[in-house]
């Protein structure tokens, strides 16, 4: 189900036939550099444990979720994006992620369905978007600022691989829907 269109991009739900891109997504070492260090995911965990969890969140969460981001113009699979509320936040407080093959990296693709999802959020009636990423990933933290969030602060959170740069932090962003409103 088809969830918005963008210039370029086409984001809709994931269905049960997914499998094979994530798997090829979270494959390529250079994609999963901040999230596992570059281990790839595990097809069986793709298939029993991430997909199923995509699924659920639109029953859980009406309007939010995971949604499969497509080129417009050749239908090919780039990724994903998420939008929705973290586990014990409240529903109008949603994380924005993402994760995009590398051959569509440095095109604009992530600040253009980021863009477009923190209008969506706050057209759902969201208070606050916010994201984190890996302080050294310097490409996100520079789609999250071209998207229009804000940096809020610096933390540390355990990560159960090592990373290059983990010892840097992490960072978070965000926006308000006041602020959203003003601009």
């Amino acid at each position: 189900m088809r969830v918005m269109e963008t210039e370029r991009l086409v984001l809709r739900r994931f269905a049960d036939d997914d499998v094979d891109a994530l798997v090829e997504l979270d494959s390529d070492p250079s994609v999963m550099r901040f999230i596992t260090g570059g281990r790839a995911t595990p097809r069986a965990e793709v298939e029993q444990e991430i997909l199923p969890a995509f699924l659920r969140h639109y029953a859980r969460w009406p309007g939010w979720g995971f949604f499969a981001a497509e080129e417009i113009a050749s239908g090919a699979f780039l990724g994903w994006f998420h939008l929705r509320p973290s586990e014990g936040d409240p529903d109008d407080l949603v994380e924005l992620g993402y994760r995009l093959r590398r051959s569509a990296w440095g095109k604009g693709y992530a600040t253009e369905g980021a863009s477009a999802l923190i209008g969506y959020a706050f057209g759902l009636g969201a208070r606050r978007v916010y994201a984190t990423t890996m302080a050294a990933n310097v490409a996100s933290r520079r789609v999250l600022e071209k998207a229009g969030l804000r940096f809020v602060r610096s933390f540390h959170q355990p990560w159960p691989y090592r990373i290059d740069g983990e010892e840097k932090g992490d960072v978070e962003y965000a926006l308000l829907r006041t602020e959203w409103d003003a601009s």
